[in-house]
């Protein structure tokens, strides 16, 4: 596991090639104002998700770096747990494109972010 997500209390659940869950905890510390779960905190969340889906479905001896990621917020997140489910959607040689699908512990959708990891290197 990354060192800044176990940070955050990232818990991984699982993680194949086609699809990485986790889920973190809803804790003061991660929160900004009004005790809302900070938004560059979910970001960061599942940045990590998707780095390990994108790593998941590297080429022997490839890294991988996060090129773009676009997340649209649907709906605070003031207690409880925040589920993610990471799938790619396209896995090429050159980059690999995931989406990251995060909920509140009642199933209702907090956010979708979609990143751009480059394959470095291997065999490309």
């Amino acid at each position: 596991m990354m060192p800044f997500a176990a940070g955050l209390g990232v818990v991984l659940d699982a993680a194949k090639p086609d699809e990485v869950r986790a889920r973190m905890a809803w804790a003061p510390e991660l929160c900004t104002t009004g005790g809302l779960l900070h938004g560059g905190a979910l970001m960061a969340f599942a940045d990590s998700l998707g780095g390990i889906c994108a790593y998941l479905n590297l080429p022997a001896g490839a890294r991988t770096a996060t090129t773009s990621s676009a997340t649209v917020f649907t709906r605070a997140v003031r207690d409880g747990e925040v589920t993610a489910i990471t799938r790619p959607l396209h896995v090429g040689r050159t980059v690999i494109v995931v989406q990251t699908d995060l909920h509140d512990q009642s199933g209702r959708r907090v956010a979708q972010v979609t990143q751009t990891q480059a394959v470095l290197g291997g065999g490309t």
